[in-house]
């Protein structure tokens, strides 16, 4: 038996969080709103929790997870470089729809999975994921979805696909109503993904575009130039793994970057916006979540 905790009535929001800090600290996994769809969140840190999150979708170590940060400083906490070009953008885009790969810095104690040292970074336009997130600090997040499913919108239809292999599910409404639809596919609402690994420390090279999401080509054009854009239809380089899973954000060089859901799917350039008051109600407290029967899945 599954439930959700309804973040629209106050003593649920305060509830589900509680137990949604709970359960990442316990390597538990949670399924939290975002701006693009729902994800499926776990500790960054924990090669364990990391692990059950790919393992709860389907997923083989070869589609590492993005991970969503709770402001622009964690980039540079995260990143190894990040250049000139990626701190415009993310100071135009963040938070919001856009994810950038990024050489992970060499000294993080962490396993994502086959990332070649890379890692996806986003932070998501969402008060209740910002709030989690600068409660807990970076997670590792996919679409809330099993493999090869569309991606879940609702905290419903996330339900109905991992069902009891989520500790908490957090239902803020339905995701991506911000967003114009104009992924890859009818009703995408995905982040875009920008890969710069190829823009060395000099700035020297080009991003990118290895996902089309809900920030354009032209939107990203309009801030670093065309000219700091791969021209489109370009091969990448050194081809290699699947990136047509449901959404997670394809490793530096990956050239099928044809990702059905969302890097979870997250400004101003220096802090995280204000997402208020972390809650601290008891549990005991909440008004009871709603209920929902696990259903059969494979």
């Amino acid at each position: 038996m599954t439930l959700i905790h309804d973040c629209s009535v106050e003593s649920e929001l305060l509830a589900g969080m509680r137990l949604a800090r709970r359960a990442i600290g316990s390597g538990e996994l949670v399924v939290i709103p975002t701006d693009t769809v729902y994800g499926v969140a776990a500790d960054a840190f924990s090669a364990a929790a990391v692990q059950r999150l790919l393992d709860a979708k389907g997923r083989e170590r070869t589609s590492p997870p993005p991970v969503l940060v709770p402001g622009i400083p964690t980039l540079d906490a995260l990143a190894a470089d990040v250049p000139d070009a990626v701190r415009t953008l993310v100071a135009e885009f963040w938070p919001g729809g856009l994810t950038v790969i990024l050489r992970a810095q060499p000294s993080l104690h962490w396993d994502l999975g086959e990332t070649r040292g890379t890692v996806a970074l986003r932070m998501p336009d969402h008060r209740i994921a910002l709030e989690l997130l600068s409660e807990t600090g970076p997670l590792a997040v996919s679409s809330a979805n099993l493999s090869g499913m569309p991606s879940a919108t609702t905290a419903g239809e996330a339900a109905d696909m991992l069902g009891d292999r989520v500790s908490v599910y957090l239902d803020g409404g339905a995701a991506g109503t911000g967003y114009e639809a104009i992924g890859e596919r009818p009703g995408d609402t995905s982040s875009t993904i920008v890969d710069a690994t190829g823009v060395g420390a000099d700035g020297a090279g080009v991003l990118r575009i290895v996902r089309a999401g809900v920030i354009s080509r032209e939107r990203i054009a309009a801030v670093v130039g065309e000219e700091a854009l791969a021209p489109e239809g370009e091969p990448t380089p050194a081809a290699s793994g699947d990136a047509s899973a449901a959404d997670e954000a394809p490793v530096a060089g990956e050239a099928d970057a044809t990702t059905a859901g969302d890097a979870t799917d997250p400004g101003d350039a220096v802090d995280a916006p204000d997402t208020g008051d972390a809650p601290e109600a008891s549990v005991d407290a909440a008004a009871a979540p709603t209920e929902r029967t696990d259903p059969a899945t494979s």
